[in-house]
């Protein structure tokens, strides 16, 4: 008798990081057949098969399971995402209509709308709308999205970024450092209609129209030292309640500690206090550089109370709303957690600069960068 050697293939050796690689392709929802296919042939082959279990299991020829083991064996994984000349799918457009469909996309706008959907694009440039989505994937374009962002034009943005930051990545000692800021003109909104509560596999609901029940303007602040928050609600949000706060926070901590105060540049912060400043020396004020909120912690405190607190509420006066923000301030200071500052102010400068090249960047007729390999398939 013969002896009938097992046909084991060529062994490929793969790090960690590799084989968590071909996991990845073989399951992301947007990779080709094909390519998933040519994964799982290595996986299997990795694991120890023979080509000839690999290839039954997989529905393939021995050959094909051969060619990819020879290919990542020799090339690396990346050779999965490859195509060999003349074979595979033919494009149906070539590159110079791709290029128009992208440049249409970013250089114009659908007559009297702000921009494209698949669907208007498709129509404008007789292809389907599949067609336009892969573009738009291979090219990570997204009309349908945008983003606010506002780039600070203080001349002294440098000089008091530096203060600030430094102020929270290095507090000084036998000190406190407070954010202090106004909410102004928190709605008490009552829905028209009661809606209907969670349920299982059912998301409460309201209704999309309100009655407007009056304003409350809340002052707060924030102590970075251990996440504590005093805050107080006025019905306006003049130089004399924001008096009336300090006087408040001044009688709140001990006398022997200073108060590095940190607020933006509003008018009732420097304009009208400066007597009352003078009288108190151990307020010491911070600003924060014009159009940059951001840069107040106390800011982020806001978020979580109109996230937590007072989207989803209904109230039916004012005295209702103050009363829920109240509920809200008690119970974040039962388990408070200070917020750390953690970007250095080289860091953030860098990230400016990224933002006003790109501005400058910005001009009619720039061409989009080209697709990767993937463009083919269309």
């Amino acid at each position: 008798m013969i002896a009938v050697m097992p046909n084991t293939g060529l062994a490929i050796a793969l790090q960690p990081a590799e084989r968590a690689q071909l996991k990845q392709w073989e399951s992301a929802h947007g990779t080709p057949r094909q390519v998933a296919l040519r994964c799982r042939i290595i996986l299997k082959a990795v694991a120890g098969q023979q080509n000839v279990a690999i290839a039954e299991g997989l529905g393939v020829s021995r050959p094909t399971v051969q060619l990819w083991r020879k290919r990542v064996h020799e090339q690396g994984i990346g050779e999965v995402w490859e195509i060999a000349p003349g074979r595979g799918r033919k494009a149906h457009y070539d590159q110079s209509q791709r290029d128009r469909i992208i440049k249409a996309t970013l250089e114009s706008k659908p007559k009297g709308l702000t921009h494209w959907s698949c669907r208007l694009m498709a129509e404008a440039q007789g292809v389907s709308k599949n067609t336009v989505n892969r573009l738009w994937q291979l090219h990570n374009i997204k009309p349908h999205l945008s983003r606010t962002f506002k780039l600070s034009r203080d001349a002294k943005f440098l000089e008091k970024l530096t203060d600030v930051v430094g102020l929270y990545m290095n507090p000084p000692g036998k000190a406190l450092v407070l954010c202090v800021d106004e909410k102004s003109q928190i709605q008490a909104l009552d829905r028209t209609q009661p809606g209907l509560p969670l349920k299982k596999g059912q998301c409460g609901t309201m209704t999309h129209d309100y009655k407007r029940n009056g304003t409350t303007a809340l002052f707060a602040a924030l102590n970075m030292l251990d996440g504590q928050v005093i805050g107080e609600c006025h019905g306006r949000h003049r130089h004399q309640e924001w008096r009336k706060f300090l006087g408040r926070l001044d009688a709140e901590f001990p006398p022997e500690l200073n108060l590095h105060v940190v607020m933006d540049n509003y008018g009732t912060h420097k304009e009208h206090m400066q007597a009352w400043l003078k009288k108190h020396p151990r307020f010491v004020c911070h600003f924060v550089p014009t159009s940059s909120s951001w840069l107040n912690l106390v800011e982020r405190w806001f978020r979580e109370l109109t996230e937590k607190a007072i989207r989803r509420g209904s109230f039916v006066s004012v005295p209702d709303l103050k009363q829920a923000i109240e509920a809200f301030l008690q119970a974040s200071n039962k388990n408070p957690k200070p917020f750390i500052w953690s970007a250095t102010v080289e860091e953030i400068i860098k990230k400016i600069d990224r933002a006003r090249v790109k501005m400058e960047q910005i001009k009619p007729g720039s061409t989009p960068p080209r697709g990767n390999k993937k463009a083919n398939i269309l």
